[in-house]
């Protein structure tokens, strides 16, 4: 299918009507993914996806009509292509839908379960096995993954650093470099057989939401290929040929992901033999994660009270008054009106 989806479904933003915007912003980067694996979604989905963000249909009739159009055979002759993108998108949507996550090894396992059941024979099962794969952006080498006898413990280990790890008073370019590594981290251990890419981006979108991020947007909707790419070059080296790990590629994704940058995002920009001078991301601002998150939540929307920034971000009311208190006095909000006229001005 060719890109007209993204068109059909843009038109839902457009409108501007709040629940069919979210909804078919979430599907958008769902169906985006699928490009990372190179396949492309069947017009049924799309059909169905636009049910569902007219409120025809919930997700889960959603679901159930995917499932039941590829039991039909002349279907999937027909769609044969198209049948795992279709099957992984609806299921990327379902999930991306719901609130609850844990940050553990075990959400990351279901998370692969869920989206490659009766896809992959080995869904939501670790790799029992070493391999390579030939990356055209790095002239036919390979990045070198973790060993299949230590990923469980490695993964271990990148959480329980990332947990333990503090965003409070670094700037949102650190923090932007720092969100690239880990992701970079978990990617490299390569838990699964397939679907490795996918299962991270989900991750990582449920993680970024604990900050109070909305990150179902355009960026991974039309550029999940760059990230993928980006996170190639974030984890190869070649000493010989002075080739060194560079996050760059993928600060500068997550950089246009949850802030106001527009960084030219160019598969060819990675290849190892390109030469650019360009080698930075530089923000404008000097806000904190957390202070950035509430920026991205009053553009949507400036009337929304501090009870419904605690409830986005899974911070204390307490909390969210002393950032946005400190916010004030560093005078990037304010607020202006009376209590029942209030509305939040970004300076």
């Amino acid at each position: 299918m060719d890109n007209n989806w993204n068109t059909e479904l843009s038109e839902y933003i457009k409108q501007g009507e709040l629940k069919r915007s979210e909804k078919a912003k979430t599907w958008e980067t769902a169906i985006g993914l699928q490009d990372v694996d190179g396949l492309k979604t069947s017009k049924y989905l799309i059909d169905t996806a636009k049910e569902h963000i007219e409120g025809n249909i919930d997700i889960k009739e959603a679901k159930k009509r995917i499932d039941e159009y590829y039991k039909i055979e002349n279907n999937r002759k027909m769609e044969k292509a198209s049948e795992e993108a279709d099957k992984v998108s609806v299921r990327i949507t379902e999930i991306l839908s719901e609130n609850s996550f844990n940050f553990n090894i075990f959400e990351l396992i279901n998370i692969h379960e869920r989206l490659f059941k009766g896809i992959y024979e080995e869904a939501g099962k670790i790799r029992d096995y070493n391999f390579t794969k030939k990356e055209w952006i790095l002239n036919d080498d390979t990045v070198i993954y973790s060993s299949y006898e230590t990923i469980k413990d490695t993964l271990e280990y990148d959480l329980e650093q990332e947990r333990n790890f503090s965003y409070k008073d670094l700037s949102l370019e650190e923090s932007i470099k720092h969100i690239a590594r880990f992701t970079s981290n978990i990617w490299q251990v390569h838990p699964f057989c397939e679907g490795n890419t996918r299962t991270t981006a989900v991750f990582i979108i449920k993680y970024l939401r604990t900050f109070g991020f909305k990150v179902n947007d355009d960026v991974f909707a039309e550029n999940s290929w760059y990230f993928r790419n980006a996170l190639v070059r974030a984890n190869y080296n070649n000493f010989e040929k002075n080739i060194f790990e560079d996050t760059i590629f993928l600060e500068k994704f997550f950089a246009n992901l949850i802030s106001d940058t527009k960084y030219e995002l160019k598969n060819e920009y990675m290849y190892i033999d390109y030469k650019q001078e360009d080698n930075k991301v530089i923000l404008n601002n000097k806000y904190t994660i957390e202070e950035q998150a509430i920026i991205n939540i009053i553009n949507d929307n400036e009337n929304i009270k501090q009870e419904e920034i605690a409830k986005l971000t899974g911070k204390s009311i307490r909390t969210i008054k002393t950032i946005m208190r400190q916010m004030q006095e560093k005078k990037i909000i304010r607020r202006v009106g009376g209590k029942k006229n209030c509305k939040w001005v970004i300076l």
